[in-house]
């Protein structure tokens, strides 16, 4: 009796140890599909780079024949670069380039008045007062809204194309 009594432990035990090894099977299998579908959904989506690159080097093919040139809008007056050294350290110097989006037609004495304001300015600023991210948004923003002033609101944006400091 004690012999039928191990068999029936054994055979349930092998039995639970199947069914655990099948309902883990099925998982994987669910989990592997759930995993295929969700790629198959989310690749065209990966796709549209390549498509852009191609349409890039076509426009870029149109460049090379001469198709395509650069469109300066009538109201962008850019600047002459400036460069000066800073006030702390002396020896560091910043050479930065600008351009200023007029509201109306662009006035060129205004925008020499402004370059030379932006320089007097440049001069008074520290390499600690520009320095990262937080700085450089500062700067930008005192630039703005010395321009905003000096223009009288005649000037719309300053954009900032070039930024060294050496």
């Amino acid at each position: 009796m004690a012999d039928d009594d191990d068999n029936a432990a054994k055979g349930k035990g092998k039995s639970g140890l199947i069914a655990t090894i099948a309902i883990v099977l099925v998982l994987s299998l669910i989990a592997a599909g759930g995993g295929w579908m969700l790629g198959g959904i989310l690749a065209p989506q990966l796709d549209q780079p390549e498509e852009t690159a191609a349409v890039a080097a076509e426009g870029a093919a149109g460049e090379a024949k001469g198709e395509g040139e650069i469109i300066m809008r009538e109201n962008l007056v850019p600047l002459e670069p400036i460069m000066t050294n800073l006030s702390y350290p002396s020896d560091n110097w910043i050479r930065i380039e600008v351009s200023l989006v007029f509201t109306g037609n662009p006035d060129n004495v205004l925008a020499d008045q402004i370059h030379q304001d932006i320089l007097a300015y440049l001069r008074t600023v520290s390499l600690q007062q520009i320095e990262g991210p937080r700085g450089f948004q500062y700067l930008r923003e005192d630039l703005r809204e010395r321009v905003q002033l000096r223009s009288e609101g005649r000037v719309n944006d300053l954009l900032l194309r070039t930024f060294v400091i050496e």
